[in-house]
């Protein structure tokens, strides 16, 4: 074998070693892909879960918000009643 064919060989076996890095190297990449698109839908689980407990939350408040306006609508009524009679209070608690 001459300076020629060992040199073509030589240049044959770096090709391989650097085709067997790209590959490790991709299938590295894969698995790391993989690991992020089972990640990712868990991700989407737990914002699915937070939205719907997010709404829940804002559902309860809209109720309270409600109660709150019963309570002052009431309160508002007391407003309109007439000043009891200090003098009649007296008299009654002889």
């Amino acid at each position: 074998a001459g300076p020629t064919s060992t040199t073509a060989f030589l240049n044959s076996l770096q090709m391989g070693f650097r085709t067997l890095a790209i590959q490790k190297q991709t299938s590295a990449i894969w698995d790391l892909l993989e690991s992020v698109k089972s990640e990712f839908g868990k991700f989407g689980d737990v914002l699915a879960a937070t939205k719907k407990k997010l709404e829940s939350a804002t559902s309860e408040i809209e109720k309270a918000e409600t109660r709150s306006r019963v309570i002052e609508r009431q309160l508002k009524k007391m407003d309109k009643l007439p000043e009891p009679d200090q003098e009649a209070f007296l008299l009654t608690e002889e």
